[in-house]
């Protein structure tokens, strides 16, 4: 018999927590190592009890899902993760799924597909509900609309990234998630038609977005 795969419970619920708890408990292929009520003990517990998968919850109190899911990445803590959340919008999904989640499952899912896309993860293998696995299909068949400007928080940032803040600083700057930071630079680099931070910084430049004195600015 294969060594159980082991589970970390990210959730700011206690009830949820312990309802999961309790169905993983009874069938001996998974061990609960912990669980966590928020995304900074998550990631402590990750990396102090080594869990194969990490079901997170994305809306916690303090340190939220994604901000977790990228801290987690930043630190190289092998462990996958598995989204379990009720939101499926693309503002939900995509910036989880950029961070690095292996899957993204709602909390509305059957037991048995539950079990299923937890032992996916473990495998390393992509598990996505059949509802957010059709919006991001829909998504990459959409015609891709024309670049338009940029917005005023895509400015802030470039401008961020033009005086040499890294994706972090200016998080905090604009208080937002490192995570919502990569997104505006994906962005950015899409309407800038460039393909990383120094080109669209050059390109900012060339275009009159950004002066001598946004190099400046600390």
């Amino acid at each position: 018999m294969s060594d159980p795969i082991k589970l970390l419970i990210a959730d700011d619920h206690p009830v949820v927590r312990d309802g999961l708890s309790s169905m993983f408990a009874r069938d001996p292929e998974f061990a609960v190592l912990g669980e966590a009520s928020d995304g900074a003990e998550a990631v402590r517990l990750a990396e102090a009890l080594g869990p194969d998968v990490i079901l997170m919850d994305l809306r916690m109190a303090g340190m939220d899902g994604v901000t977790a899911i990228g801290e987690l990445a930043r630190r190289g803590v092998p462990a996958r993760v598995l989204v379990l959340t009720t939101y499926d919008t693309d503002s939900h999904v995509l910036p989880a799924i950029e961070a690095g989640a292996t899957g993204y499952l709602l909390k509305d899912a059957p037991r048995d597909e539950l079990l299923r896309a937890v032992r996916s993860a473990a495998r390393g293998e992509v598990a996505l509900s059949p509802s957010v696995a059709a919006r991001l299909m829909n998504r990459l068949r959409a015609p891709a609309p024309p670049p338009g400007p940029l917005s005023r928080r895509e400015l802030e940032v470039l401008r961020l990234v033009a005086s040499g803040h890294t994706n972090r600083e200016a998080a905090a700057r604009l208080f937002i998630t490192e995570a919502t930071v990569k997104t505006h630079l994906l962005n950015i680099y899409a309407k800038l038609d460039v393909n990383d931070r120094a080109a669209a910084v050059a390109e900012g430049y060339n275009r009159g977005l950004l002066t001598g004195d946004d190099a400046g600015r600390a």
